[in-house]
């Protein structure tokens, strides 16, 4: 199998296009979380935490179909002509594209982070 890329944004972060709408990363995939998965920012106890501490993981793998859309990652990128990249944004690109704990559940060794 060969390397899988997951890249954490955060759609507040991007560069916009001519048209003014955020530019993503570049990926094989993009997948928006912010509607999909519980936004820890908005528990003040883990506000400065970032996708790397296990409470905040805790709060986004909690959250109901989280484990479904990491099943759903793992799979595809388990497909023979898989992909190189997957981007996985939300607002601010710190909580819910829970970095590492996004990898280890996709059986991924690398995530490049982008702001």
């Amino acid at each position: 199998m060969r390397p899988l890329h997951l890249i954490s944004f955060g759609y507040l972060h991007l560069p916009t296009g001519p048209d003014g709408s955020p530019v993503p990363p570049t990926a094989d995939r993009i997948e928006d979380v912010r509607n999909r998965l519980r936004d820890p920012a908005a528990a003040r106890d883990i506000l400065d935490l970032d996708g790397l501490n296990p409470r905040v993981q805790d709060v986004v793998l909690n959250t109901p179909g989280a484990r479904e859309l990491l099943a759903n990652l793992a799979d595809y990128a388990s497909l023979p002509a898989g992909p190189h990249r997957i981007a996985i944004g939300c607002a601010g690109g710190r909580h819910r594209g829970v970095d590492r704990t996004t990898a280890r559940h996709a059986g991924c060794e690398y995530i490049p982070r982008v702001a």
